[in-house]
């Protein structure tokens, strides 16, 4: 339910029918403008009629939200949320997209550090990497752990890049946050409950995937769950979802659905243009398509020699075809965004 005061209302009106809200044991977003202050009721409103608040002094009208994720939607937040990374990067809004980069999977210190020293050259504002990795088969590389971990500490106190890295279970969830500046939640795990609980209840900002056979809907009720808990640094992965030709791409790639979720939701939205198609070669021009689109950001894998990757080399750039590809878009940001 959104409750929309009336243009210049008073904080102390704001706030008794904030304190109304609570009592009736809903929670609250506060969404202030320079004229007018939007607060949003989240719980159960299906009990309560929109008259008993519009009878509130200060208020102007009150509408029912229609949409099942409504702390996401874009309807109890009308303004674009700003997700801060580290220090200073920021994804969302106005702001320039964010470069992520790094391999699949973290193989040595040595590779990580080549990779990371690429990505500064680069550009790239932020590190990806994965120590606990989510394979099918059970005689694959899953990933150093703890160890990797340490490798990617070691190549942020070098670059200074910020790093991401993907937790798969609550039991690791202290020993991933120590080491990130951000937490991912993988394609495979968007809909594992108990780990969007505990990472809800954490001050750390997250990359939450798509699943790879899920509705948008679903995807946004995912952040939700995290939101619900009190997490609202969220940004949105688009990865491509699950398709019937496997032949040409790996993954159906939805760039319609950063547009999409701009249009419904207030929170940030990037792309990942690797396991999005599955193939190198088509890295590059979907990674445009999707800045073109309106993506704040992409996640891009990258490795010096892609043929011996242990993980996903098929859809990893090297090193000369990611710095093309990381001029062309730095020339194409700067058409979009200066013009």
């Amino acid at each position: 339910m959104i409750i929309i005061m009336e243009p210049g209302a008073s904080e102390e009106k704001i706030n008794k029918v904030i304190s109304y809200v609570v009592d009736l044991g809903m929670k609250t977003i506060i969404n202030r403008g320079v004229v007018q202050t939007v607060i949003a009721a989240i719980g159960e409103t299906s009990n309560y009629s929109t008259e008993q608040f519009e009878i509130l002094e200060g208020v102007r009208k009150v509408e029912r939200i229609q949409v099942p994720f409504k702390l996401a939607s874009r309807d109890s937040h009308h303004s674009d949320t700003v997700v801060t990374v580290g220090k200073n990067i920021k994804i969302g809004g106005e702001n320039p997209p964010v470069i992520i980069a790094g391999p699949c999977s973290i193989e040595s210190e040595e590779v990580l550090l080549a990779i990371a020293r690429v990505a500064k050259e680069c550009g790239a504002k932020m590190l990806r990497g994965g120590a606990f990795k989510p394979r099918t088969g059970p005689r694959t590389f899953e990933g150093l752990g703890k160890l990797g971990l340490k490798f990617l500490d070691t190549a942020r106190k070098e670059t200074g890049l910020a790093v991401v890295t993907e937790i798969m279970d609550t039991k690791d969830l202290d020993l991933v946050y120590e080491f990130s500046d951000m937490l991912q939640i993988g394609a495979r795990n968007m809909q594992n409950f108990s780990l969007l609980n505990e990472i809800g209840r954490t001050n750390k900002p997250v990359l939450l995937k798509r699943g790879l056979s899920a509705t948008i809907d679903e995807w946004l009720l995912a952040a939700e769950r995290i939101m619900d808990k009190g997490n609202s640094q969220i940004v949105l992965c688009e990865r491509g979802i699950r398709t019937f030709d496997s032949k040409y791409t790996r993954n159906t790639a939805d760039i319609a659905a950063i547009p999409v979720i701009k249009k419904f939701s207030h929170l940030p939205v990037i792309f990942d243009p690797s396991h999005a198609t599955g193939k190198w070669n088509l890295v590059a021009p979907l990674a445009k398509a999707a800045i073109v689109a309106g993506a704040h950001g992409l996640i891009i894998e990258i490795h010096p020699n892609p043929e011996r990757a242990l993980s996903d080399g098929a859809q990893t750039l090297n090193f000369e075809n990611y710095k093309k590809l990381s001029k062309d878009l730095e020339k194409l940001s700067q058409m979009l965004f200066n013009s």
